[in-house]
């Protein structure tokens, strides 16, 4: 560290009430991101959590300029950048708790760590009703990406990767290659019975199959417009209504989806775990690097961002395209922001903008469930402002902001006098199975 720029720092091991050593550089990408998530969260604790059309949460030239601005730039990019971070943290701490008591001790401290961490997501999901937590995923997935943690960055990155290239394949192939088979050779049956040439069984068959196909799709379609409507009467009539749906989200969240949830997380931290290993992560390359880092990842992810974008905005409920490339997009995106935060930080003002979120970072499991009480228990529900249904994808992020910016002032506040934040105190005391200290001495 500096007088004018921020580089890659560890704070002295007794930093943490428990002796987990902090790195300053990784407690700001921790802060952008926890305070981040909120621009991705508000909009389903504000509005269906059932993944509506996107003109249902309001759509002025305002809207659309938000929602563009939010798709192109920052979706899914603070969760990537979590799962990174949350890799690098499992690298540090295994390595710590070895090198002190060895890999046996390692294994058994760092699950139980997550296990306690799923509970708390758990608590978060069935208790704060949440459905939309990450905590009790991470908890899961950082258990499988543990094994390969002590492989070399390329193999840990060349695993991480293969999410991408799965969901490319398998939505390239299901998304885009078999619909458009199977219009083509409907489209030429079609033509084949309309010059008067008789079908065979097989082909009468196909045509069938294919308009029953859309039928179905047709009614599906209808069935969800109807759940979206139930979802908003529950969540903005009576206290016991919102209760009773947002549990029933809660338990749908928990359905087959979870495990392809738990796969994308685990590959992510991997690969966030080679990042740290060649020093990407906590800003110890050259600003060379960065700068090229940045252009590099940012030409490829938001380009793809703003194709995807595009493709969403047509309405026609086929996104294909964006749904093959969306890991790609999303990880390079992610690393085109973790290269210009690192940019700015060797520079005096960008060092000077950064250090608030040092204690964003250090205080992020509170701050994230603190973003779950102020939105879905106080501004949204029928029993909070009542907000629900009423705010639009300019006024969510405008809101989204102004909350994050008190969090981020309080973060800065509450350290002052505390050694450790509330919730990550209970999950470490439960950790450690000792009361940690709580109040910085004197």
């Amino acid at each position: 560290m500096t007088d004018t720029t921020m580089t890659a720092e560890q704070a002295p091991p007794a930093a943490e009430p428990d002796g987990a050593p902090r790195i300053a550089t990784l407690d700001i990408l921790r802060g952008v991101a926890i305070l981040g998530i909120l621009f991705m969260n508000i909009n389903d604790m504000g509005a269906s959590f059932s993944d509506p059309d996107l003109r249902h949460m309001g759509w002025t030239i305002y809207d659309q300029v938000a929602w563009w601005a939010r798709e192109i730039l920052a979706n899914g990019t603070a969760r990537t950048m979590l799962q990174f971070l949350f890799g690098a943290g499992m690298v540090i701490l295994t390595d710590r708790i070895a090198t002190a008591a060895g890999r046996r001790i390692a294994f058994r401290r760092y699950y139980w760590r997550n296990i306690v961490l799923w509970l708390f997501g758990l608590a978060h999901i069935f208790i704060f009703l949440w459905p939309g937590d990450i905590l009790h995923t991470y908890g899961i997935a950082a258990l499988v990406a543990f094994w390969f943690r002590r492989l070399p960055p390329r193999w840990l990155i060349t695993l991480g990767l293969i999410m991408a290239t799965m969901q490319l394949f398998g939505a390239s192939y299901f998304g885009i290659y078999r619909p458009y088979e199977r219009r083509m050779e409907v489209a030429a049956l079609t033509a084949k019975r309309d010059a008067g040439q008789k079908l065979t069984k097989a082909e009468t068959e196909t045509v069938g199959k294919y308009a029953k196909a859309k039928a179905e799709e047709a009614r599906d379609e209808k069935k969800h417009d109807a759940r979206v409507a139930a979802e908003d009467k529950a969540r903005s009539s009576t206290s016991v209504n919102w209760v009773r749906e947002q549990w029933r989200k809660a338990v749908q969240r928990l359905g087959v989806g979870e495990l392809f949830s738990i796969w994308d997380s685990a590959s992510m931290m991997l690969i966030g775990a080679a990042l740290f290993k060649m020093g990407i992560l906590q800003g110890l390359r050259s600003r060379a690097f960065y700068l090229k880092m940045m252009l590099a990842y940012y030409a490829v992810g938001l380009s793809l961002r703003a194709f995807g974008a595009w493709e969403q905005t047509r309405f026609l409920n086929a996104n294909e395209y964006n749904w093959a490339f969306e890991s790609y997009a999303r990880i390079a995106a992610t690393l085109g922001h973790i290269g210009l935060i690192h940019l700015l930080l060797g520079t005096a003002i960008g060092a000077k903008l950064f250090r608030p979120f040092i204690a964003a970072g250090r205080t992020a499991l509170t701050l994230y469930v603190l973003q779950t009480i102020i939105c879905l228990w106080i501004l949204y529900p029928p029993f909070g402002f009542g907000l629900y249904g009423q705010t639009g994808w300019m006024t969510m992020m405008l809101i989204s902001a102004t909350i994050d910016l008190a969090l981020l002032w309080a973060a800065n506040a509450y350290l002052r006098h505390y050694r450790i934040a509330p919730v990550e105190w209970a999950w470490r005391s439960i950790v450690e199975r000792r009361r940690l200290p709580f109040r910085k001495a004197g």
